[in-house]
């Protein structure tokens, strides 16, 4: 099974992924490719493969990717070197992709389950605001995205809303997994 989660920025998509890994440890991570810095409390090829605008677009040019899309003047792409070997071995995996990333990757793989973590926007911009992250411009970039991102849920197989508590959102996303395996079987 495929599972692909995503969020508009500040939705808690990453967080409640760490999460799922702790209740679901066999899951495989598909580790995207940026070209977008580093952030101080990340890892190149655990969180990102942090690579070149270079890189990136000739590993485009190249076919080596199975979606790809700019989000904020930066490139974000699934390696099919990173997520083939794991789709031929019947594992289950988490995608952690933009929108239009996971809407990329359904068409591609009809069968995977879509999932997007739904959060007011007033809430993400005040949680965008709050990570100390990004500059003034970098968030209003963000929040103008996100409006897009939000017309597009109603295209994701599940739509979890992530503003009444981190616990409720995971124990929601916890239960589409496991039932998805358990019919799968």
């Amino acid at each position: 099974m495929l599972f692909v989660i995503c969020a508009p920025s500040g939705a808690g998509k990453t967080t409640i992924i760490h999460e799922l890994f702790k209740i679901f440890p066999d899951l495989a991570f598909s580790v995207s490719a940026t070209t977008r810095s580093k952030r101080p409390n990340e890892t190149d090829g655990k969180d990102y493969h942090f690579i070149s605008m270079d890189e990136f677009l000739s590993k485009k040019a190249n076919n080596e990717f199975i979606e790809t899309e700019e989000v904020h003047g930066n490139y974000y792409g699934t390696l099919k070197s990173e997520a083939e070997p794991f789709l031929k071995s019947n594992k289950h995996m988490i995608f952690d992709v933009d929108v239009k990333g996971a809407l990329s990757i359904k068409k591609m793989y009809p069968e995977a389950v879509t999932v997007f973590i739904d959060v007011p926007y007033e809430e993400l911009v005040r949680r965008l605001k709050n990570r100390n992250t990004e500059t003034e411009e970098q968030i209003e970039k963000r929040a103008s995205r996100i409006k897009m991102e939000v017309e597009l849920k109603e295209k994701f197989d599940h739509i979890v809303d992530n503003s009444k508590g981190l616990e409720s959102a995971v124990k929601e996303v916890e239960k589409i997994i496991k039932n998805n395996i358990s019919n799968k079987q």
